[in-house]
């Protein structure tokens, strides 16, 4: 009903902005009570730092019309009604499609995003004008079952030392479930392929450095107990959720930035849509001054390049992705066995 909207007055670089929250006593996150007012809240909270974390990329919405344990869809197209001050710019999808993609550009459009019911937001690697080519490079370590948080931490800090070898500085933040996501800033001048085979590159080299505790298998049943470095975020129209976005879980956590310092005693589940405001307030953002220098992916490259000649070849893509030259066959060992 309209008499149930509450209008947020939204700072930002353009001056003050309202936008209208409808059904702000909707809940999101049932355990927890928080509402869809209360995380419109925690965007405008944290919005400077949300902004300069996602802001300038083309975006994909993970929207939860009816809160977490609902139904959920992505949006990527500006839907009807979307106001002015949110922009769009035509990207390529691995089909070779294009079609316009959602850019923020300002906390109001973050709130906006909420309006509709937006809970996880996910940028890509690229800026909008030039989103064929990543400035980001990044790698998500994915603990596997019988493996946590604490198992991630020690391949994050030996992960950092591998890409401070080649000239890149990283930064790490939690994934706001059990992972931790590695990024470095990279000058955008190569394609979204030689980045994943930059990727692969550093994660054969994690790879080797930690056998019994990292893996590059993409198959599940070869991984073991160990951490997935998963190669395959890496690819166009891949993304991860951003810095400071929520995500659909029932303790409401937000992948947070951290500093290497700290990162040997954060607990991930303290970091939420609750707390994560007064820990900018009085923490700081450990993501300030990241794109400050950026760097190149040449090394690693040499690094693939190296590990092809050595009898390591591509590895597979996403399954809706198309044929790729040099992939292997898309079927899991335990099948391709079974056919032998």
């Amino acid at each position: 009903m309209a008499g149930d909207a509450v209008v947020l007055t939204v700072p930002g670089p353009h001056g003050d902005r309202e936008v209208r929250i409808s059904s702000p006593g909707r809940v999101l996150y049932p355990e927890l009570g928080i509402t869809k007012l209360d995380l419109a809240n925690y965007i405008v909270a944290v919005g400077d730092a949300f902004v300069r974390a996602n802001g300038d990329r083309p975006l994909s919405l993970q929207r939860f019309p009816e809160g977490i344990d609902g139904e959920e869809f992505f949006s990527k197209n500006p839907p009807r009604g979307t106001p002015d001050y949110v922009r769009s710019v035509p990207v390529v999808y691995p089909s070779a499609r294009s079609h316009p993609q959602l850019v923020i550009d300002e906390p109001a459009a973050a709130v906006w995003a909420v309006q509709m019911n937006t809970i996880v937001f996910h940028p890509w690697p690229s800026r909008a004008e030039d989103s064929d080519n990543p400035d980001q490079l990044r790698i998500d370590l994915d603990p596997q079952p019988g493996t946590g948080f604490a198992d991630a931490v020690p391949a994050a800090i030996e992960l950092r030392a591998v890409l401070a070898e080649v000239g890149l500085e990283a930064y790490i933040k939690t994934s706001g479930n059990r992972g931790l996501h590695v990024f470095a800033p990279i000058e955008p001048v190569r394609e979204f392929l030689d980045v994943r085979h930059a990727v692969i590159a550093a994660a054969r080299e994690l790879e080797r450095r930690m056998p019994d505790a990292v893996t590059t298998a993409w198959w599940k049943e070869e991984r073991g107990e160990k951490v997935f470095v998963d190669f395959n975020q890496a690819n166009r129209d891949r993304t991860m959720a951003g810095a400071y976005s929520p995500r659909a879980l029932a303790h409401a956590p937000v992948s947070t930035p951290v500093t290497w310092e700290e990162l040997t005693q954060v607990d991930p589940r303290d970091f939420t849509v609750l707390t994560v405001p007064e820990r900018l307030r009085t923490v700081g953002d450990p993501w300030q001054d990241f794109g400050e220098r950026t760097g190149q992916i040449d090394t690693l490259l040499d690094w693939w390049q190296r590990d092809l000649e050595n009898g390591l070849g591509e590895l597979p893509f996403p399954p809706d992705y198309p044929k790729m030259p040099g992939e292997p066959p898309r079927v899991q060992p335990s099948r391709a066995k079974k056919t032998e």
